[in-house]
This record gives structure tokens, sequence and C-alpha cells, in this order.
């Protein structure tokens, strides 16, 4: 491990991202902070992934495995990195030549915050903005924010760096859930640590139809396997209302996609078990929803 506290080691998994991982190896290369690793993670490709990423040489490691999954890639990708800094980078998406140097002097300048992210632009693969995600409006209480709101931590993967010495202390991403490992991750760090955010865009995300986040019923339950083995890192007093509002906010959420995708039934369900986990905080909403899930309205 690199004993230089501001050397930052980026992990990146790869799968079948010939297409697009050299954009994302250049944003790295080209980083106005120069003590860093790329540290790439293939994950069993069967396309040309590993003929661009041997095009870069001694530039990046590479790493290959049998495919195991995005968690299963982060994780062996942090535990053959070097750094104290560990920041992380999808292949599809890309970074603003200034992102790591400005996390690198946030973190030097407050010791007190474990992970930090900066905002980001969400744009579709014409290149088109969709929307900018932006910084949560504090940062004071992340841990009940996140429970409350999973999408809280700007950028998401693509956007945070953390300090090692925390991931030895939580553990890695939980390679049992599919879709939700990130604010699964981002709970435990806020449980014991603080968290800051840039609020300038220096990511870009790409949203694709076929991306990962698309896949309700993997998200779904695993959002709700999260909140459930995380609720003891709450403090005693929001682990039973504001504990099943949350609970109920992620059924409702993703009831509203079961029903876009024309899953009424799935829909109606979880909103019914959203209202009876949460008759006071969540009642109005569901009741709404399922009369307009009735009407066919449109959500």
């Amino acid at each position: 491990m690199s004993t230089a506290p501001d050397f930052v080691s980026v992990v990146m998994p790869a799968f079948n991202v010939g297409w697009c991982v050299g954009r994302a190896v250049d944003s790295v290369l080209s980083q106005s902070l120069r003590e860093r690793e790329l540290v790439v993670v293939d994950d069993g490709s069967t396309d040309d992934t590993n003929e661009v990423l041997a095009s870069y040489g001694d530039a990046i490691r590479v790493i290959r495995q049998p495919n195991a999954g995005m968690s299963a890639a982060r994780n062996v990708g942090i535990r053959q990195s070097q750094g104290k800094l560990v920041a992380f980078l999808d292949a599809d998406d890309w970074w603003y030549t200034d992102k790591l140097e400005r996390q690198v002097d946030l973190m030097r300048r407050h010791p007190e915050l474990g992970f930090c992210s900066t905002a980001a632009r969400v744009v579709n693969p014409e290149g088109q903005l969709l929307n900018v995600w932006h910084c949560p409006g504090s940062t004071a209480d992340m841990l009940q924010t996140l429970f409350a709101e999973n999408a809280a931590i700007a950028g998401g993967c693509s956007a945070v760096m953390v300090r090692r010495e925390l991931l030895d202390r939580v553990g890695l991403f939980d390679e049992s859930l599919r879709g939700f490992e990130d604010p699964d991750l981002w709970i435990r760090l806020a449980a014991v640590t603080g968290y800051a955010c840039i609020g300038e865009p220096l990511v870009e995300i790409l949203r694709r139809e076929h991306s990962v986040s698309r896949n309700l019923e993997h998200m779904r339950k695993a959002a709700l396997a999260s909140l459930r083995k995380n609720r003891d890192l709450l403090p005693a007093h929001l682990r039973g209302a504001f504990w099943r509002s949350c609970l109920a906010s992620v059924y409702t959420d993703y009831a509203k996609g079961a029903y876009r995708a024309g899953e009424v039934r799935t829909a109606v369900a979880d909103t019914l078990r959203a209202f009876a986990l949460a008759p006071a905080g969540r009642g109005r909403l569901c009741l709404g929803l399922l009369r307009d899930m009735a009407l066919r309205r449109s959500l």
C-alpha cells in the first residue's frame, strides 16, 4: 500500500464495455492529480474489453477474473489497490480533469470526513443532459438522510472518494445485493463518519435504458434487504416509526416503477404494504397512488 496520504486508487469494474471503457480510462489518466493509480477489474468480458485495456500498457493495472458481478469486481479492485484514498468509476461514466484533485483537497482540509462525492451531470447516449444530480441540501445527518432518501449521495459510485481505513472498518460492497450495493455502503459509512459534497458537477454519468438501475425487481429486493439489515445502525429512537416510514417509501417508489412497467398487481400489493407499515406518515400518498392506479392515470 502506498504510504503517501494523498495517493488515490481508482477502482473500475469492467464487463463487456469495450465500446466505452476507453473514455473512462482516458478521463482518469488525464486527471490533474498525478498521485494515483487505476485498477481495472475485467469481470469476465467476452467482447473486446481486454484488447482495449491492453492498449494502455503499464499506464493501468488490469485484473482479470471470471464473471462475478459488479460488487465482487469492485471488492477485488479495492483489495488489490495501494492508496489510502479510494475512488470509484464505472466504465460507462467519466470525470472532469480536476475531479480527484478537488476531492483530495477537500479530504486533506477536513480530516473528520470519511467520504465525499461531487455533483454530477446525467446524460443519455446522445450526450444530451437529462438532469443534474445535486448535492443533498444538508450533510449534517447523512445516516438518517440515506434511510429516507437512498440516492442522497450525489453522483453515486462514480463520484465517491473514501478513506481506505473506513472500508476496513465497515466492510466492502455487499455482494449479496444486486443493484443497491452502493447506497448500502454509503449507509454503513455514514453511521461512523462524516460526508461532504462538492456542488460543482465533476462527473458525467451515462444513463441507458438497460442499465443495472433499471432492473426494478432486483433493486427493490436489495433496497428492502439493505434497510432491514442496517436498521440497528440508526439511533434507537429512529428504529420504529421512522424506519417503517423509510421502508414504506421504498415500497411506494418501486410500486410506481412497477405500475409504469404494466405490473399493476405488483404495484397495488406494494402500495398496500406501504400503507400497512406507515398509515400515518405515508397513508395519504398510498391512497392517492391506489386511486390513480384504479383510474389508470399516469404516474
